[in-house]
């Protein structure tokens, strides 16, 4: 019996350890865009392929903070994304948005297009972008 808990709590202690969750999201636009805010629905259709209005740039495939703004944002399983954005682009209506290897890269591509939206860990905005949404 004692085997069977310590075998739970070791089983426990590293699913916690293997899939960080991040305490609070934000969605971060260029700080010359005129957006001020919005929804997590709007963001969602950028996301999506909903809308052409901003470019929107993902975080790298299978990440932490992504499979966490898929859940919370999307509301989707990142196979469920895929096949979106495969039809988009099997049809010729798009491309599916650039991927960066961290929130450093995509503050850094956010900078250089005023069209651009993405998303990173609210611990590290700063003033190379400006935040129009928290996803707690």
């Amino acid at each position: 019996m004692k085997q069977m808990i310590r075998s739970i709590a070791m089983i426990a202690a590293l699913m916690t350890i293997a899939s960080p969750v991040y305490a609070e999201l934000v969605i971060v636009v260029n700080p010359q865009n005129d957006t001020k805010t919005m929804t997590s629905s709007q963001a969602a259709q950028f996301f999506l392929g909903g809308s052409v209005q901003f470019t929107p740039l993902e975080q790298a495939s299978g990440s932490p903070i992504r499979l966490e703004f898929y859940k919370k944002v999307l509301e989707k399983e990142p196979p469920q994304v895929q096949a979106i954005w495969a039809r988009i682009v099997f049809t010729g209506k798009g491309k599916p948005p650039r991927e960066y290897k961290s929130s450093d890269e995509v503050k850094k591509a956010i900078r250089e297009n005023v069209n651009a939206i993405g998303y990173i860990e609210k611990s590290a905005v700063d003033d190379s972008v400006k935040v129009v949404a928290l996803i707690p």
